[in-house]
């Protein structure tokens, strides 16, 4: 693995060392963390987004959706317990 540098500004680095000392590890290690967590979150992001073209573009395609009332029931009741039916898909082109 190759060696990378980081020279955070001052007061990036004072706050990282502080973080560190409250959670007990280094402030390396506190860094390490904090990229990993910020790059895994870049990585969901970007997913997310992508999942969302996808479904606009096959929203698009299709010409049908989902009744935001309809799901919102079939939300609410599936977090009482209940067995509710799946709501339909609909065209909403006229």
């Amino acid at each position: 693995m190759s060696t990378t540098s980081l020279k955070p500004p001052e007061d990036v680095k004072q706050l990282a060392v502080e973080a560190s000392r409250q959670r007990g590890i280094s402030p390396h290690a506190f860094m390490v963390e904090a990229i990993r967590g910020a790059a895994i979150a870049a990585e969901m992001r970007a997913a997310f987004v992508s999942d969302a073209v996808t479904a606009r573009t096959e929203t698009h395609q299709s010409g049908t959706g989902y009744a935001a009332a309809d799901v919102h029931e079939y939300i609410q009741e599936c977090a009482r317990g209940k067995n509710a039916p799946e709501p339909k898909a609909k065209p909403w082109r006229s």
